[in-house]
């Protein structure tokens, strides 16, 4: 039995821009001992290969169609074997009040336990027999219903969702059962330190507004809605010009649209008395919260200042600045070589555990901040540093530092729209923001655009003099900012 592990590789001459030759020294393992052996073999890259603008600009056209209830459809069209199909629509707990916040959470857990049409049973049944996958999500302004499935098996599969969405038979028994698998879920969410730190941190942040309120609601709410908040909830919320139906992979567009007539023309798209929800700014109160719980091994905390909306135009340049500060783990290699100056001194100075710079973006307004995990002697000298490296987004940040984020950047957009359901999600979520499907060489433009002048005049106006609100959960967490 020989065991192979790959020792290093080796790049050989480019001959005639067609092929590469590749040397690998291989490491083997056999009866006698260890032995190196070289193989070579060769490449072919050919003609076609093409540069990361051209790959760009030939992405896949996103179309978009309405139709007269005001239902959007929106489709990239591939050819694919697989596609992913979904409903994002603009609901979620910011919508909802003190009362039945949790209610768009608890209805993600009654999607699948049947329709009218399909008792649970026969739902999955259907999904298994196609060899789909289908979920959900909810978020503070986002709900999605979506599967991925063969391309072949497209129609079924928006009949289903349509089916999931329209006509749940949210039966007592079923919300009965479900209650007790929320409130358990409530409990273990209360285990992700990370989960809890930023929920406190819109709570805090947003106190007094519905963006403060937890996507999956309080235990209390959990014991306590009925069948009626939900359907109520389902007939406030869910109209057409509310929904985007969005598909990736390989998929017609034509016969997408035929689909979403035959199957969501019925939506309503008008509201009871003319109540057409609106949503009401919600206030940015630099403030804190801290949870000390000395059995716990560490402390997590989160600082925050109030960032932009989805639309606004200083979105990019923050991207950007939150780019240049990064992120660290302790299991980082690297040290002192890592490219963000906040990891390099987290490593050599032992400030955490990890951190990560982030920015939530809501339709008006958003937060931008820090999240680090650290011990409790370094909470200060972690808070200082991550401040400081704040000020240096306002004030001394260079063209290699601008660089080096557009770089990342860039490499991160493009990262996360590998596959069809992350580019149905990307789909569905601008649709319901920007009102079209943003390419990926607009965003790579505009990102080009941002210069070190733009990032310090930006993060002046979101950083410099503003209170912040602060998070703490964990071991001692008493500390100056």
């Amino acid at each position: 039995l020989y065991k192979i592990f790959l020792h290093s590789v080796l790049f050989a001459k480019k001959r005639k821009n067609l092929f590469h030759i590749y040397s690998i020294s291989v490491l083997i393992l056999n009866n006698s001992g260890f032995k190196f052996q070289h193989l070579y073999f060769l490449y072919s890259f050919g003609q076609a290969s093409v540069s990361y603008a051209q790959s760009l600009l030939g992405a896949p056209e996103t179309r978009l169609t309405t139709l007269s209830n005001g239902l959007r459809i929106a489709s990239e069209e591939t050819n694919q074997a697989t596609c992913t199909v979904g409903l994002w629509i603009g609901c979620g707990s910011r919508y909802e009040s003190e009362k039945n916040n949790g209610a768009g959470f608890f209805l993600e857990h009654m999607a699948f336990k049947g329709t009218k049409k399909h008792p649970q049973s026969a739902l999955e049944q259907a999904v298994e027999s196609m060899g789909a996958h289908l979920s959900a999500y909810t978020s503070r302004e986002h709900t999605a219903y979506y599967m991925k499935t063969l391309a072949k098996d497209l129609p079924k599969a928006v009949e289903l969702l349509a089916e999931v969405v329209q006509s749940s038979s949210l039966s007592e028994a079923d919300i009965e059962q479900q209650r007790s698998v929320v409130l358990r879920e409530l409990e273990e969410v209360q285990g992700s330190l990370q989960d809890v730190c930023l929920d406190v941190l819109h709570a805090t942040a947003f106190q007094g507004t519905p963006l403060g309120h937890s996507v999956l609601g309080p235990s209390a709410n959990a014991r306590t809605l009925t069948r009626n908040d939900l359907v109520e909830y389902i007939n406030s919320h869910y109209k057409a010009p509310r929904m985007v139906l969005a598909t990736a992979g390989g998929v017609n567009h034509d016969e997408l649209v035929g689909l979403a007539k035959q199957h969501f023309s019925g939506v309503s798209f008008e509201y009871e008395g003319d109540a057409v929800p609106v949503l009401s700014p919600c206030r940015f109160t630099g403030s804190e919260i801290r949870m000390r719980d000395d059995a716990l091994p560490l402390a997590h905390i989160a600082i925050a200042v109030e960032g932009a909306g989805v639309a606004s135009p200083d979105i990019v340049p923050l991207m950007v600045a939150n780019s240049i500060i990064g992120s660290y783990d302790i299991t980082f290699g690297g040290g002192k070589h890592l490219s963000s100056r906040l990891a390099r001194l987290a490593a050599e100075l032992n400030l955490c555990h990890s951190f990560q710079a982030f920015h939530s973006s809501y339709s008006d307004t958003g937060l931008l901040g820090i999240y680090f995990v650290t011990d409790k002697h370094k909470i200060e000298d972690m808070m200082h540093w991550a401040q400081n490296a704040w000020m240096n987004l306002c004030t001394t940040v260079t063209e290699s530092d601008v660089a080096r984020a557009k770089n990342a950047l860039k490499a991160s957009l493009v990262g996360q729209l590998n596959g069809t359901t992350p580019v149905c999600d990307d789909i569905g979520r601008h649709i319901l923001n920007y009102g079209r499907r943003i390419p990926l060489a607009e965003w790579d433009a505009r990102i080009e655009a941002v210069t070190p002048k733009i990032v310090r005049d930006v993060c002046s106006k979101y950083i410099y003099d503003k209170c912040p609100a602060v998070s703490a959960v964990g071991e001692s967490v008493y500390f100056y900012i």
